[in-house]
């Protein structure tokens, strides 16, 4: 008796899986019979019923789901050529049309694959390089140029953001049929293949360098002036000091004359003393032991040697 109990729990268990499903809130279900869709797509989240053994549970997500396109190397209309990654976003809208025409997640990439692919190259092979790479017209702000290096860009006609909407519409119209929309497309990453990326790093180098030799030759020269300035004060200062201490000695001579005056202006001994002292300087200054001297005899040295005797 356990034994036929336990085979009934089995069958019953094994009907009711076969009879009874569940629908999750993300979900959205299409129910087969012998491969064919049978009735209307499940959407309401819930415990469901279908025919045993014979139908079959497909499960779509409802979400929004993720398309990542390879990099690709594109040519521009003006012959640049450039790397370009996208990316998407889209939902499965119709899921009875999606089974139809793509079965499952991995066909609709496949799809995409081809339908956003085309479409991105297309757009680039129709626009100017610039046209892909700025979004608007505008003027350099203030720091991004140096006066003397302004330049306008370039006028664009479009622009990336006008380009990237061109994409989406057009791929849009590709997936009304295939029970799939396509809500958002963008421009991941765009830059210059190797080759012409070096070149414009080259570019970029010799004028940031040439920019850098005028400001460096500027700085030589407002130095130079500098300095110029400088040696012209020093030398002024100096100047001035060297007058200003002549006449503090000049000065400082008169007193000092006028000073010995009235020491040895007072009497004849004095002044004959005063007269006797500059001339035993004098000799020291201008005689030495290889000095000859030729005196006469009404000369002031050979008075006092004279009177030395």
């Amino acid at each position: 008796m356990k034994v036929i109990y336990l085979i009934l729990i089995g069958a019953v268990l094994i009907l009711a899986s076969n009879v009874l499903y569940v629908v999750k809130e993300p979900e959205q279900v299409i129910i087969t019979q012998f491969g064919k869709p049978v009735g209307e797509p499940v959407t309401d989240p819930g415990l469901k019923f279908k025919a045993p053994f014979v139908q079959t549970v497909h499960r779509f997500d409802r979400r929004f789901l993720e398309w990542d396109g390879d990099p690709n190397q594109l040519p521009t209309r003006d012959k640049r050529f450039i790397w370009v990654d996208m990316y998407a976003r889209w939902r499965i809208t119709d899921p009875l049309l999606f089974f139809q025409r793509l079965r499952d997640e991995r066909g609709a990439q496949t799809r995409l694959d081809d339908i956003l692919d085309g479409e991105t190259r297309n757009a680039i092979a129709n626009n100017d390089l610039v046209e892909v790479i700025r979004t608007s017209n505008r003027t350099p702000q203030s720091g991004e140029t140096v006066p003397e290096d302004e330049t306008t860009l370039d006028v664009i006609g479009f622009g990336r953001e006008r380009i990237r909407q061109e994409i989406l519409t057009k791929a849009q119209t590709r997936t009304d049929d295939l029970g799939i929309e396509i809500l958002d497309v963008q421009f991941k990453r765009i830059n210059y293949v190797e080759e012409v990326r070096k070149k414009v790093y080259d570019r970029m180098i010799a004028e940031r360098r040439r920019i850098a030799d005028r400001f460096r030759s500027e700085g030589e020269g407002e130095a130079s002036r500098i300095r110029g300035e400088k040696e012209r004060e020093l030398l002024r200062i100096q100047s001035e000091a060297y007058k200003e201490a002549q006449g503090i000695v000049g000065r400082a001579d008169a007193i000092s004359t006028e000073t010995y005056a009235k020491a040895y202006g007072t009497s004849n001994d004095a002044e004959d003393f005063y007269q006797f002292l500059k001339t035993l300087e004098s000799y020291e200054t201008s005689v030495d032991a290889e000095t000859w001297l030729l005196l006469s005899t009404d000369s002031e040295f050979y008075k006092y040697l004279k009177k030395a005797k």
